[in-house]
Parts: C-alpha cells; structure tokens; sequence
C-alpha cells in the first residue's frame, strides 16, 4: 500500500461577536493501518520509532488505546450500516514528529469498489484529553460529492470560545489526488468556519525532512498555535465556557 503525503492550508475564521482568523500550513498523511507498511519510506514508520510515525493506536477509540480500522467497521455495524464495514478504509491524519503528536481533528474514509466516498468519521481531539467521533454519511446511503451537505448536532467541547450548541455542516470533495474538507458550524447568529485542502501524492523521505525543518515539532506547534488564538480572542473580551463532561457516546450523527 502506497502512503500518502498531504501537504495542507488549514483556515480558521470566527463568526460573530469577536471575530477572528488564521491560516496555516499543515502536514496530513493518508494511510490504510490494516494494509502492509512494507514500501514505505525509510523515516516514516507504521507502529514503530523512527522521525517520524503513524501510531494504530493514536486513532479509533479511546485515545492512546485506539484500535484503528477495526473500530470503524464496529463502529458502521452498531450505526447499521453493515454494507460499509466491509469497505476499505482510510485514515487523513497528522504523523508523529520526534514521537509527538496533537490531531485536532482526522478523518476517517470508507470507500466502495468504484472509489465512491461512502461514509467519513470525523475524529476529533480537544486539548482536555477528550475524543468524539462523529459519523458523516448520507441518509439514503449514496456516494457522497462535493456537493453533498452533512449535517451533524454539536454535542463536543472543543473550544472553549464557543458553546456546545448548534450544528455541524461538512462538505467533503476527495479524489484521487485532492483531499479538502469545509466545516460550517452555526450556533445562532454566531460559529466557526474551518477548512482544509490539499494536493495528494506518494510520500517521500525528502517530505518528512522538509516537514521537520519548515514546522518542527508538529504537534507543539499546532498546540501552540490553538493556546495563541485563544489568549488573542480571550484579550478581545470572547465569552469563556467551562468544559463540560464529555458525551457518553464515543460516535453521534
């Protein structure tokens, strides 16, 4: 199985009240943790120590005991959808860097036999230590296009700048050599725009080089830049919430 390399511009912008926003460059693998890391480049591994590393058990289910892509397929048959679990799966996400890693958010791709994306699990990480996961997929079950609009209930703390209220719209347009994702949460008159979009390609040693000297330390970064836009928005007077208790469930839709 060929790993992907997913070079990314992630943009952030706060609507209403103390609007805010930022753009960022992002580094995103797209792997498959039940298929063969033989063929991978020599500074990435799969289960292992090296610079850098893509960890099973980083993903699905609880966090730091994740069980990878067996999760998903238990996951589709408890939300009954057996003619997915069979699918193949994918996983976008952020690799370990110098053993460290922080994935506000992956995504987890179910395809059919024609390459059809039939169901994505988005994955997402708060800085709490907390997980929820929340399934996307059409209600009469068909492919899903970059067209199609996703609806889920907010039921996760994230931010502490916005309630846990309101709704999730995803939009997703994967192809065989792009991969973006747009989030349009609406709670009222106020939410969040979050995107992501990239150009995909075989993965390359000289990639996590690159990587390491243009944004070292990958996941302190990214958990330096989330505690940077809050302190900013916090010195613009934005409404603080308290972090519930997370939700019961690890899946909602």
């Amino acid at each position: 199985m060929t790993l992907e390399y997913l070079p990314a511009q992630t943009y952030h912008r706060r609507i209403g009240g103390q609007e805010n926003s930022f753009r960022y460059s992002v580094d995103f693998f797209i792997w498959e943790p039940e298929e063969d890391a033989a063929d991978w480049p020599a500074l990435i591994s799969r289960d292992g120590r090296n610079l850098a590393s893509l960890q099973t058990r980083d993903h699905g289910g609880p966090r730091g005991d994740g069980r990878g892509a067996a999760w998903v397929r238990d996951v589709l048959k408890a939300e009954g959808l057996p003619e997915f679990a069979d699918m193949r799966v994918r996983l976008v996400s952020q690799s370990r860097m110098l053993g460290m890693v922080f994935n506000p958010v992956s995504f987890w791709l179910v395809t059919d036999d024609t390459g059809a994306l039939r169901a994505v699990i988005a994955e997402v990480n708060n800085t709490f230590g907390d997980r929820h996961s929340y399934l996307c997929v059409k209600s009469d079950r068909s492919p899903i296009g970059p067209e199609d609009r996703i609806e889920a209930q907010k039921i996760f703390h994230v931010s502490p700048f916005q309630p846990v209220a309101g709704r999730y719209r995803f939009k997703f347009d994967v192809t065989d050599g792009h991969f973006a994702v747009r989030i349009d949460y609406r709670n009222g008159n106020g939410g969040l725009l979050a995107t992501l979009a990239g150009e995909r390609r075989p993965a390359r040693s000289r990639d996590i080089l690159v990587s390491l000297v243009r944004r070292p330390v990958g996941a302190v970064r990214v958990l330096a830049l989330i505690h940077w836009h809050a302190l900013v928005l916090k010195l613009r007077g934005a409404r603080f919430h308290s972090r519930p208790v997370p939700p019961a469930q690890e899946v909602s839709r």
